[in-house]
């Protein structure tokens, strides 16, 4: 029978790997919101900003601070891009239409970073130090409290940009009633491509905390995004609070079912999860 420490230490994962769900998850809300679309590079944006870390730290010999930022930075770039010259210009509104779109644009970026980063794993070191923190018994690594801190600043800034700057607003309109806002004189498209460069900052963020604890390749992100579009689910696709809490769940119960279980079951409890939620509350736990 596992001790209290052991289940400490699952927990402490488990916030970890929420954290991460939580802010890919996020991604997918604030595209989901303005445009009413899954928004599939999403998960292209994590991989890119683990890339985009390594090339700044290793190729323009940047400090890990200016270097996370340039990352993030470049990432936002990179999506605003994509909406610009990869879905506005499609001729269709048809919400199918675009999210396929979105997938083939997903190949297309994982593709080109492949060219450039090639298909080997790589390594990127942590924020900080890796002496670990001892709490109760249990040890947490550096790396995990800057993804816990850093989650939850971003969480934070997330919800004042939303309630307390013009540019939220504008955005909180066009998620309401796009044809209204258009209307009062909104540009719709700016709203829309910054909506996709929020999306692709979060993802960003996601990637260059999170590859410095695991293996850095184009396609890593594939995984962790599919995993954070389940937990964007279980909270109810479409809202913030349900993505943080379903992020964090999922987080969880992967890192419980691993320690307690089997660590076989750890990638599958998240795709369970979903068909689950689908099957019982397709709206998720805080879905209207």
């Amino acid at each position: 029978m596992g001790t209290f420490q052991d289940l400490l230490q699952f927990v402490f994962s488990g916030l970890t790997s929420g954290a991460i769900y939580a802010l890919i998850a996020l991604g997918f809300c604030v595209v989901h919101n303005t445009m009413g679309i899954v928004n599939f590079v999403q998960v292209d944006f994590v991989s890119l900003g683990g890339m985009l870390l390594f090339s700044a730290l290793f190729a323009l010999g940047l400090a890990m601070p200016l270097a996370l930022l340039a990352a993030v930075a470049g990432v936002t770039l990179t999506a605003m891009l994509v909406e610009r010259f990869g879905v506005r210009p499609s001729r269709s509104d048809n919400h199918l239409v675009l999210i396929f779109l979105t997938i083939g644009l997903s190949i297309i970026l994982r593709g080109i970073m492949a060219l450039v980063w090639g298909k080997n794993r790589m390594a990127v070191p942590p924020l900080s130090g890796e002496e670990p923190i001892v709490l109760f018994g249990a040890t947490l690594l550096p790396q995990a409290v800057w993804i816990l801190v850093l989650t939850a600043a971003a969480i934070a800034g997330l919800v004042f940009f939303f309630r307390h700057t013009s540019l939220g607003l504008a955005m909180r309109a066009v998620a309401s009633n796009p044809a209204a806002a258009a209307v009062v004189g909104l540009n719709t498209g700016r709203v829309k491509a910054i909506s996709f460069g929020l999306a692709g900052a979060l993802g960003g963020l996601a990637g260059v905390l999170v590859t410095p604890i695991t293996t850095l390749s184009h396609d890593v992100g594939v995984l962790l995004g599919l995993k954070g579009f389940a937990a964007a689910i279980l909270g109810g696709f479409g809202s913030f609070p349900g993505a943080i809490i379903g992020g964090v769940g999922l987080g969880l119960m992967e890192s419980l079912s691993a320690g307690y279980l089997s660590s076989a079951y750890k990638d599958v409890i998240a795709f369970v999860v979903l068909l689950l939620v689908l099957f019982v509350r397709p709206k998720g736990l805080m879905g209207k």
